[in-house]
């Protein structure tokens, strides 16, 4: 365990929590988290982990932006539903990706566990940008990949961050039902105003 992963472990609770609570400066700090583990996996030789920071920069950006405008009139976003052609084509794009990447990593690098780490990556890859447009079943999404991270740190010798991503599954947990209370909170008829008398 280093001072790195100390602050990293940080940052990446108060995003994650942030973002179970719908606050935009999740955003803000998941940029730090993420740059602080881009040096933590290169240093462990998790090169698509690594890798998957760089796009989480990118993803951070464009769901702070996302949140910001997303929604109708270029208002704040919403909680919804992911549209169902979704539920098919994602895992088709994630495992062919993962498998491409997993083969990438394990014929032109020392990658520890090839496979595993770019199979997370994807999915992570794929949660973040559902959570960028607020779909609901990010969360879903993310209870899986952390139960499995939670095992390839543990492995690594990461004691600290698989802590970490022990408190991202409850955090994915929490965020699930809180997205969902606010997309019925949203969905609910407005109720019609009491007639004068």
């Amino acid at each position: 365990m280093t001072w790195l992963e100390v602050v990293a472990v940080v940052f990446g609770a108060v995003s994650v929590y942030l973002s179970v609570r719908q606050n935009i400066w999740s955003w803000p700090t998941a940029l730090v988290n993420v740059t602080l583990y881009f040096l933590i996996f290169k240093r462990e030789r998790l090169y698509a982990d690594m890798g998957l920071q760089v796009f989480y920069a990118g993803i951070s950006v464009y769901g702070w932006y996302h949140w910001l405008f997303g929604g109708e009139g270029r208002t704040m976003l919403k909680v919804t539903h992911a549209p169902r052609y979704l539920g098919l084509l994602l895992p088709l794009i994630g495992l062919s990706a993962a498998y491409g990447v997993g083969t990438v990593l394990g014929n032109t690098t020392d990658a520890s566990v090839p496979y595993m780490d770019s199979t997370l990556t994807v999915t992570s890859l794929i949660a973040q940008w559902m959570m960028s447009r607020k779909y609901l079943e990010n969360w879903i999404v993310w209870v899986v990949a952390d139960v499995a991270y939670i095992g390839m740190f543990i492995y690594r010798g990461l004691y600290l961050t698989s802590f970490l991503y022990a408190v991202f599954l409850v955090l994915a947990t929490r965020g699930y039902f809180d997205w969902r209370m606010s997309l019925r909170a949203d969905q609910s008829p407005t109720p019609e105003p009491a007639p004068a008398t």
